[in-house]
């Protein structure tokens, strides 16, 4: 990781120390995942573990997509307003973020994202908390939350 300091001095005495790693709390009322602290994944784009802040909006939504690498499709569901028949319309939108290794996720999933500096052409987001699926749904089922 590279905000390890690798050259610092052991303790006298032989006692086993826990391994360096580098683990910070985000704050917002976040909690540390154990895979984070206990892990050995390095990734520098992790607000646990690497050198991204937490900042701006908190979003939740529910995971399209996991085929790319440490990078989830998240869609999130709203209604809109038409005034001229005074109703509302089913809209949605997609919306990419980086997933850490320290979730374990899957299509379905709601995780909560927490915007950061832009991490990508077009990720801004990045995964702060994760629920497991609970209910089978489809794919582009509408959920507000």
């Amino acid at each position: 990781q590279q905000a390890i300091f690798v050259a610092r001095k052991r303790a006298i005495g032989g006692a086993r120390d826990k391994p360096m790693r580098f683990v910070k709390n985000i704050g917002l009322g976040l909690k540390t995942p154990n895979s984070a602290i206990e892990g050995n994944f390095v990734d520098k784009k992790c607000p646990f573990t690497g050198n991204v802040s937490i900042r701006g909006s908190i979003l939740k939504g529910i995971i399209i997509s996991t085929k790319m690498k440490r990078t989830i499709v998240v869609r999130r569901d709203y209604l809109h307003y038409v005034k001229k028949y005074r109703r509302f319309e089913k809209r949605h939108g997609n919306l990419p973020a980086h997933c850490s290794p320290a979730f374990t996720v899957k299509e379905g999933d709601i995780v909560t994202l927490g915007q950061c500096r832009p991490l990508s052409k077009t990720v801004r987001f990045n995964v702060v908390a994760h629920e497991p699926q609970r209910v089978i749904q489809g794919k582009k089922s509408f959920r507000v939350f």
